[in-house]
């Protein structure tokens, strides 16, 4: 899995364009009433994830675990306790499933919410108009091979 980090003062966004069928959406939407199409988080963790198929070698539980500790890291460092998780397929050619990434992505933010985290996920299945503003300093972006 590859992650890159970013403490963003502000990230917003919007769907531009759905890049899975209806029927793939259903792995993490069973009602496509569910999908929140534009939305804007303050003072948060953005979290670019990169699932690979070799995560699926290592299972769910255990790649939840170190994400959601490596992303509890990264906000205490920058002092937040709002944490935004992002699929992002570009930074490593690997690919885990589709189910298997928005498995991981739903057990992440269910994880980091039990912790008291204000954690969401960014519509899943939508290529997005995304505005960022990041500050630029040393721990305001990381990035993870985990």
């Amino acid at each position: 899995m590859k992650v890159l980090v970013f403490y963003t003062k502000k990230f917003a966004y919007k769907t531009a364009e759905q890049n899975l069928s209806d029927e793939d959406l259903k792995l993490f939407y069973p009602d496509k009433q569910e999908i929140i199409h534009q939305g804007e988080h303050t003072n948060c963790i953005t979290a670019f994830v990169q699932v690979e198929a070799e995560d699926e070698e290592k299972g769910l539980k255990s790649r939840e675990k170190k994400l959601a500790n490596h992303l509890k890291w990264v906000a205490r460092k920058n002092n937040t306790q709002s944490i935004l998780l992002h699929s992002f397929a570009h930074l490593s050619a690997s690919k885990a499933s589709l189910k298997f990434t928005a498995d991981l992505l739903k057990a992440t933010c269910d994880r980091l919410q039990n912790g008291n985290y204000a954690a969401a996920i960014t519509p899943f299945g939508f290529f997005l108009d995304l505005n960022m503003e990041a500050p630029g300093f040393s721990m305001a972006r990381v990035w993870g091979e985990l």
